[in-house]
């Protein structure tokens, strides 16, 4: 049997749990090996350099959600496209979605090498960064920039390796490059004191090691699609096929680079630059526990999309409720251990500034209060985008992270100070929840007349 229709048998008949055990397994591994190149960034650069070096680099953090989301647009839109198309078994039309993918990846990955070198010192001002920690970020930024299109191009294709179905190839993927990353980091800024500059070449090399080995895979007998020449031209119609999917994380992550931004802002206004340095330890804990549950809709976004495309209605609403409850289950434990640690966890990237210590603990603290209710809503969300609902997909996702949260930054702050800046997450993640409930109980009701019509349609036949 070839490794085309395996992959695809797998997807519509293997048991849903085991399916997905054997997607997030893979899954898991990757993006938390993944979220470890700003983790140890952090960790290097606050116990090797200095807590306003970590403050530079957490500053910039909104620039780098702004590079990530163009890779999410075309890596994300092209998945889904790719997923829909092998449930219908039209591989001839997913291998023509992978081909205008990579040249999109190049072309995007061009423009924001252009314009971020264009507008960087706006950029930079914008997010906050002040003159302590201005030279730290530019110098970070400027290395980042330059190799933007191996980031892009190592991250989206890495993402549609997933979308086949070969979700051990894109652990192997992620667990190369970060490996190359932290090994990188060490070297070149323990080692040879390279400080900021060598945080920023150790995650330039690790993305262009990660862009070689995904491209190679799409040459290679082991991929379910192949990358040809003859699929490079771009057709309008297949970009927009991607762009439509992709809007929906591509709107998530620009929207989340502008209110880090606006966190910026409020954590100077209301404390100091240590408040900017608080969040990014705060943002590398919470983005643990975030790629957790990104694992799981990594896992689930084959198996959905496939079926979805395929018509199998039941094992669609199986693989949604299942996810729903693993996604809620790990935020739970991440909340219990960010309210029980919080000492242990701030002082592992800094340990000799205590004012950081003071400002970090009572950051994490506050700002992950209402993790429990955040694993469902990312899970709806990424079932609607998984299934071609790009439009709802988007509303949900900027419910909670920009149309509820910007106006609680706005005016907590000037309520409580620096504990209103930290307290608004947590209340736009509490009013969220409430309204993205709606819609997962709706969609469980839409995917079960689904089933009975199908059940009904299938008795009729046998009588």
């Amino acid at each position: 049997m070839s490794r085309q229709s395996k992959n695809v048998k797998e997807l519509e008949f293997e048991s849903i749990p085991k399916l997905m055990w054997k997607y997030f397994l893979p899954a898991f591994a990757g993006v938390i090996i993944n979220s470890l190149y700003n983790i140890v960034d952090r960790i290097y650069i606050g116990q090797g350099v200095g807590s306003l070096a970590l403050a530079g680099l957490s500053a910039i953090f909104p620039i780098m959600i702004i590079m990530m989301a163009f890779g999410m647009m075309v890596g994300m839109g092209a998945g889904v496209r790719i997923s829909l198309n092998l449930g219908k078994k039209d591989f001839d039309r997913a291998e023509k979605v992978l081909g205008n993918a990579f040249v999109l990846m190049v072309i995007v990955s061009g423009l924001i090498t252009a314009i971020g070198f264009a507008i960087s010192n706006p950029l930079l001002k914008f997010f906050g960064i002040n003159a302590e920690t201005y030279g730290y970020a530019k110098e970070y930024l400027n290395i980042i920039l330059a190799g933007a299109v191996f980031n892009v191009v190592g991250y989206a294709l890495n993402n549609l390796i997933r979308s086949e179905g070969s979700a051990k190839i894109a652990m192997v993927s992620m667990l190369l490059s970060a490996g190359v990353n932290i090994v990188l980091d060490w070297l070149f800024i323990m080692k040879m004191g390279m400080g900021v500059k060598g945080a920023a070449y150790a995650t330039v090399i690790s993305q262009i090691v990660l862009c070689i080995w995904v491209i190679a895979h799409f040459k290679s007998s082991r991929s379910v699609i192949r990358l040809h020449f003859r699929n490079m031209a771009l057709k309008r119609d297949i970009i927009w096929y991607i762009i439509t999917i992709g809007f929906a994380p591509f709107s998530m992550q620009l929207a989340s680079s502008a209110v880090f931004g606006i966190y910026n802002i409020q954590l100077v206004k209301h404390g100091n630059d240590l408040a900017v340095g608080a969040l990014g330890v705060i943002m590398s804990v919470t983005m643990l526990i975030v790629m957790t549950i990104l694992a799981i809709n990594m896992a689930i976004q084959p198996i959905i999309g496939f079926n979805y495309g395929a018509k199998i209605y039941k094992r669609v609403k199986h693989t949604l409720l299942i996810a729903i409850g693993s996604a809620t289950l790990f935020s739970i434990l991440g909340f219990v251990v960010s309210q029980l640690f919080p000492e242990k966890i701030i002082m592992l990237f800094n340990d000799d500034d205590k004012e950081l210590l003071e400002i970090g603990v009572q950051g994490l603290k506050l700002f992950l209060l209402a993790l429990p209710l955040v694993g469902f809503q990312i899970i709806i969300g990424n079932y609607y985008q998984s299934i071609g609902k790009a439009g709802l997909a988007s509303v949900l996702s900027l419910l909670r992270q920009v149309i509820i949260l910007i106006p609680c930054l706005f005016i907590l702050p000037d309520l409580m100070g620096l504990r209103g800046v930290w307290l608004s997450t947590p209340i736009a993640d509490t009013l969220a929840g409430l309204i993205t409930l709606y819609f997962v109980f709706s969609e469980v009701k839409k995917l079960n007349r689904a089933i009975a019509q199908q059940d009904d349609l299938n008795s009729q036949k046998l009588q």
